[in-house]
């Protein structure tokens, strides 16, 4: 439980460190791996597997997710 919270807190910090002069593109991808990797890691978790593979596993995909629908916005 406590991996969940730090992946949260980092993910909340990351958000609130000001994408204001990033692209839609760079501000989908930020977006998108940071909501992958918590969703990953709950995911993992609530499974019984490991909240930090899940993280980086749902960071990755959420990354690309992102990044395609950021581009779509341009």
């Amino acid at each position: 439980m406590k991996h969940i919270r730090l992946i949260a807190a980092v993910a909340a910090l990351a958000g609130m460190i000001g994408c204001t002069n990033m692209t839609p593109q760079q501000q989908g991808t930020m977006s998108g791996a940071g909501i992958g990797a918590a969703s990953g890691a709950g995911i993992a978790a609530i499974s019984g597997g490991n909240a930090w593979t899940g993280a980086a596993i749902g960071g990755a995909a959420g990354a690309i997710a992102g990044n395609i629908r950021g581009s779509n916005q341009q």
